[in-house]
């Protein structure tokens, strides 16, 4: 292939392509720029008759504006900038030092114009001929530094494959985007177009880019200009238009992109690298629950927290939240040994005032000696559990220890809470305890029953609340890791069941619930949450599909398993028993629950573990199901044991709730 011109200037470019001329030959090239302007301001001045120019006299006073803005220069830095990275703040730092040079050089024609009445000297530098200057040498200077901009542009990215993108969100921040892209030598984008919903804005253009409507977003338009990419450009959007612009999107077969909040960029700096895919939470995400944080900063500040399962998605989340309420002491307490290493590492980040209250404590919730000597140690005034067993197929194969976790734990923790006078004793629950069709979500309702028991004990000053809810986004276990996992394997995704459907809400939004129900709670309630619509796991896995760039059926595949055993298709976060009354929070709502007699559940609950001695499940889940009636198997080996209970024929017949 022979060698062009064209190609040695390419490579030259490339070559060179990281290094950065140096700031002093700019400011040699800025000065010479600065003395042919000055000869061409003479000339026009005199209107080309050079017979009236006296040369002399101009390259005298040329070198003498010269050093005038040799120091304007080096005050004002404006040869300190990346000539390819040249934007407005170094067109206006070229202003600026022109205009004071200028400036200081007319303040001296008038002062000797006027005291010495001269009419020819070396600082008596005509008005005319420095307003020509100063015109004249901006122009050059700025247009420099873009002409130098622009050929560097086309020489190095020259043959290189660009995506079409249109930004979301004609505004501030949509601006930011294509300046951090233009910036941006190894940016692989070309921004053709913005799209925002203001009418006011659509069909102009700004900065040499249209800006359309969202009716843009069609088969017709998308082929014709080949886009690659939306990126959503845009934070103050509210969740639901935000999720619909994705949906638009995804519906066209478009890659969708995001920008991270404000608070998250580097220094304070965009840059392309922190523009991400959107994420399958970013389409699940409801909007955002304010919540009274001051309330919970007056209850907990300078009070000593005990959190189990802090090693968990929950329990890390609650002591991330409270740490910046400041409790005294922060209890950190999980049996997991390699997940309470990672929460420690993970909390060597914080602020060293805020983490000097944190006490990270190894220990099983199932052991009553252990959890005695910790609360004598550590007086707790708060109690927010979310230890526990969750995982249902799991769960459902080993009842013996669902049973000592979730309910023996769970008293274990309580009875201590009473006996070393807690204030408040905040349970975290889950919608799997309402009419639930596995031991897990059994063992929680169980869990639930003793603590509301405990409340209207008559030697109780324990407050004991419960919060309720659905699945929380990116918890350990739950579908949204598992199908990522899936996709980057190359498939295939695994449903259970086409119509399976779920609540969804984020971990930070369940542990703000979780804090909120610790301050409002009076005692004896349970908690629920609005978590909106349900989703269906199915449309779910295909928009993760599609976020992930591939086709399905083509490119990955979705494959049925059936219901795990103990499975639901559709969760609840009521049982039909029940109701609510509301808080002060539309959001918040109190389940309105029977009531439990103390000692006939303490009573089934010392029964209960005596069968644990035998070690049969079946028995023991039998027995599960005598103390909550409600709880009815599904695709699970236990259902023969509901068709025995409600056979009127047989000695046991149908069983009443506990009263």
């Amino acid at each position: 292939m022979p060698i062009t011109p064209d190609s040695m200037i390419s490579r030259f470019i490339r070559l060179y392509a990281n290094r950065f001329v140096s700031r002093w030959l700019v400011l040699l090239i800025d000065l010479a720029i600065v003395m042919f302007a000055f000869q061409i301001a003479v000339v026009l001045r005199y209107n080309f008759e050079l017979a009236k120019v006296d040369l002399q006299l101009m390259f005298d006073q040329s070198l003498m504006t010269l050093a005038f803005y040799l120091v304007s220069f080096l005050i004002f830095r404006s040869f300190y900038g990346v000539v390819r990275h040249t934007g407005v703040e170094d067109a206006i730092k070229l202003v600026k030092a022109a205009g004071s040079a200028t400036f200081l050089l007319s303040i001296i024609n008038l002062v000797f114009y006027k005291y010495f009445q001269l009419e020819r000297h070396l600082l008596l530098v005509p008005i005319a001929v420095l307003f020509i200057h100063f015109v004249l040498s901006t122009f050059l200077l700025i247009s420099s530094r873009f002409v130098f901009k622009s050929i560097y542009q086309t020489l190095f990215e020259k043959g290189r494959v660009k995506q079409n993108i249109l930004i979301y969100g004609a505004g501030t921040s949509g601006m930011l985007v294509k300046n951090t892209f233009a910036q941006d030598k190894n940016t692989q984008y070309n921004v053709i177009g913005f799209i925002d919903d203001n009418p006011s804005k659509q069909g102009k253009v700004i900065q040499g880019v249209r800006v359309y409507g969202p009716g843009v977003l069609s088969d017709d338009f998308i082929e014709k200009r080949e886009v690659d990419e939306v990126i959503l450009g845009i934070h103050n959007i509210s969740t639901v238009r935000k999720r619909e612009i994705i949906d638009l999107c995804l519906l066209h077969n478009i890659r969708v992109k995001s920008v991270p909040a404000i608070e998250k960029w580097i220094n304070g700096e965009l840059t392309s690298l922190q523009i991400k895919p959107v994420k399958i939470e970013d389409l699940l995400q409801r909007e955002v629950i304010q919540l009274d944080k001051e309330n919970v900063r007056n209850e907990v500040f300078e009070k000593v927290v005990l959190v189990t399962g802090a090693a968990g998605s929950i329990g890390s989340e609650i002591a991330r939240q409270l740490l910046h309420y400041r409790p005294a002491q922060l209890i950190l307490l999980d049996q997991g040994e390699t997940a309470m290493y990672e929460l420690e590492q993970e909390l060597q980040k914080v602020q060293a005032s805020l983490l000097s209250s944190v006490r990270l404590v190894i220990a099983d919730i199932r052991n009553e000696r252990r959890m005695r000597q910790i609360f004598k140690k550590f007086r707790p005034n708060y109690v927010f559990h979310a230890a526990a067993y969750k995982h249902v197929p799991l769960m459902e194969e080993n009842a013996y220890e669902a049973v000592m976790v979730n309910v023996f734990g769970t008293q274990n923790l309580a009875d201590l809470s009473m006996e070393f006078g807690v204030q408040k004793f905040v349970m975290v629950s889950t919608d799997k305890a309402v009419n639930p069709t596995n031991v897990m979500g059994a063992t929680k309702r169980m869990a639930e029953i003793y603590t509301q028991s405990l409340n209207d004990s008559m030697a109780n000053t324990t407050r004991f609340v419960t919060t309720r809810f659905g699945n929380v986004l990116g918890s350990n276990g739950s579908v949204i890791p598992l199908f990522k996992k899936q996709i980057e394997a190359g498939g295939p995704i695994t449903v259970t069941h086409p119509d399976i459907n779920r609540y969804f809400m984020t971990i930070p939004e369940a542990c703000q619930l979780v804090l909120e129900a610790g301050v409002m709670g009076e005692g004896g309630e349970i908690f629920i949450f609005d978590m909106g619509e349900s989703v269906r796991i199915l449309d779910v896995a295909k928009k993760m599909v599609k976020l992930s760039g591939l086709q399905l059926g083509k490119d990955i595949q979705i494959s049925f398993t059936g219901l795990r055993p103990g499975e639901k298709l559709y969760e609840e976060l009521l049982a039909n028993s029940e109701n609510t009354q509301p808080t002060h929070h539309e959001k918040i709502m109190i389940a309105k629950v029977r009531a439990y007699d103390y000692d006939q559940v303490s009573q089934q609950l010392v029964n209960l573990k005596q069968l644990l001695n035998l070690g049969d499940d079946t028995r023991i889940v039998t027995k599960i199901k005598e103390l909550v009636p409600e709880f009815v198997s599904n695709n699970s080996r236990f259902e023969e044991l509901d068709k025995v209970r409600f056979n009127p024929d047989t000695e046991l017949g149908p069983k009443e709730p506990l009263t």
